[in-house]
Order: C-alpha cells, then structure tokens, then sequence
C-alpha cells in the first residue's frame, strides 16, 4: 500500500468511499462556514471600529432582527439533522454483515492479534482474506480494552474483555494493508499492530491448504473432551446430569427462573464461565466454573463445535476421529 500522506488513506474495502464522501462533506460544510464567520468577523471589526468609544451605558438601544436570528438558527439545524440521518444510515448498514460470510475469530493479547479460521488456519498479526467477499470477525480480549483498526478499509471495533464484538468488511482490492490497536493497552501498545493481507479467492484457498490445521470444531470437541465435560454432557442423548449438546446452540433454553434465553456464543460463554447464574431447567448447580481453566480462544473453539452439532441427529463424532 502507498503509505505516502493523504489526508484519508486508501480506500479498500466495499462502503469506505461513502464514508469517505460523508467525511468529505462534513469537512466541506465546516470549512464554508468557518470562511463565512471568519469573513464577517473582519468585515464588522472594520466596518465598526470608529464607534469603539460609545457609551453603551446609558441610553443603549438593544436591537435584533427576529427573521434572521430565525434562519441562522433552522439553516444550521437542518444541515446538522441531514448529516446525522445520512451518518446513521452508513453506520446502521456497516453494522449488518450479509448472510453469507468468511467467518474468522480474533483474540487480542497484549500485545498481539490471534486469529483463527473456520478451515482450521490460525496466525499472528496477520489476517489473511479473500477480495471480493464478505468477511465477518468475531473478536474477544483476554486482558485489557483493544480496539482492531484497519485504516483503509474505514473499519475500527473495540475489543472487549469477557464480551464478544463483532466486525464485518468486503475487501474490494488485493494488497497489504496495516492492522493497528487503536486503544491504549499497555507499555507495548504501539508495537500491537499487524498486517491484512488481502488475496484472490485462488489464492485464499491455496494459502488455507498450505496451512491445513484441526478445525476450530475440531479442537472444541477436544476440549469439551479433555477437560471432562462429556461426562456430564453427553452430545446426543439426554441422560446425564448436563443437558445434551446437540441441537442447543440456536435454542431457546427454559432456566429454573421461570425465563427463556437465546443460546448463542454470549450464552456459551457465560455458560462455561458462570455456569450457576443461568440454570438450565430441570438440572442442578453441579457445574463448576472453567473461567481459569479455559482460554478465550479455546471457548470460541467449543463454540465453533456446538455450532457445527446444531442440527445433529445421527452419532457425533468422538476425538478418536480427530
């Protein structure tokens, strides 16, 4: 990428030249009346400097001119309820990823990007994408507040602690492109930074073979393995002491508070963290809290398996298959 300056870099990713427009136009509209009261300024300062020795005292008649205190109060109004729809269309669209998406999962880490793909690819600081698709980025933090900023692709998120946020973007050309935390985050924040590497659908698909790993559903049936929780949990039949595993991510669960919940990855999480604030009806407070035992990559992983069992109805595969 030409990293010379510009006032706004490289557009590279679908909806950046419209943000770009819109900041364009702000810009535009700020400089116009900035000229405007700049000008106005001078031309009163000038035009009324000889009466400066007045007496405002006594006998000073205050004047005003309803029609124009009207108009510079609705014209700046409505210039300002224009930008705010036109912001709010922009950002309220940038923030609903298409239905189909290249679905990759990002843990930030003083001071460093962990990134894992749906075929099983995993890497550090660097992101590699598909152009011309839509890409959607499920992210956590292990530590502290980062926040994932591409620049030229108009894209910035806040990665949380204990809370996923979500990011999506259509890369529109190939190249290189810088990937920085753009919250502080420690002594070392300004060498938390990576690259987005942006390749042809060949090229994608060639590099994910060359790098072919476990799955992420893989390596969460692993873990639901190592750390017991198939004793509990059996993943198709219903009769142990944990519900079953199949079909639950997507479901409404009935809890012991009389509430229903959407199980999602949110729920997962708090699931495995805080297994006793939401009980599953007609189970009891047996589960202990893995919070210290499981990493926020390894939860995504267990998430991708349940995921991947929503709709199961015939034998689940155990790790042996692995």
């Amino acid at each position: 990428m030409n990293t010379s300056f510009r006032l706004l870099p490289e557009v590279a990713s679908r909806g950046g030249s419209e943000i770009d427009l819109l900041a364009w136009a702000l810009l535009a509209v700020s400089t116009l009346f900035s000229v405007v009261i700049a000008v106005a300024l001078i031309v009163f300062v000038v035009r009324y400097y000889h009466t400066r020795e007045v007496n405002r005292q006594s006998g000073w008649l205050e004047r005003h001119h309803l029609a124009t205190e009207i108009v510079w109060t609705i014209v700046p109004l409505l210039i300002l309820l224009i930008f705010f729809g036109w912001g709010a269309e922009v950002y309220v669209r940038g923030h609903q990823p298409p239905p189909e998406t290249t679905n990759i999962y990002v843990v930030a880490k003083q001071w460093m990007w962990k990134i894992g793909h749906e075929q099983g690819s995993r890497e550090i600081n660097q992101l590699h994408v598909p152009v011309g698709q839509p890409v959607r980025l499920t992210m956590i933090s292990e530590d502290v507040i980062h926040s994932f900023y591409v620049p030229a692709f108009r894209n910035k998120q806040d990665v949380l602690p204990a809370r996923y946020t979500t990011l999506w973007f259509q890369p529109t050309k190939t190249g290189v492109f810088h990937l920085f935390c753009a919250e502080y985050c420690g002594t070392s924040h300004s060498a938390m930074r990576g690259t987005v590497i942006v390749q042809t659908p060949e090229e994608y698909e060639q590099w994910l073979r060359s790098g072919e790993e476990l799955s992420p559903e893989q390596r969460g049936r692993r873990h639901l393995a190592s750390f017991g929780c198939l004793q509990c949990h059996d993943p198709l039949e219903g009769n142990r002491s944990g519900p079953p595993l199949a079909g639950l991510y997507g479901s409404l669960l009935p809890l012991a508070s009389g509430h229903t919940v959407r199980v999602d990855a949110s729920y997962i999480r708090r699931a495995i963290v805080e297994p006793q604030a939401e009980i599953h009806r007609g189970y009891q407070k047996m589960m202990p809290s893995y919070q210290t035992h499981l990493t926020p990559e390894q939860i995504l992983e267990i998430t991708a398996y349940l995921k991947s069992i929503a709709d199961a109805s015939g034998p689940v595969p155990g790790p042996a298959a692995f």
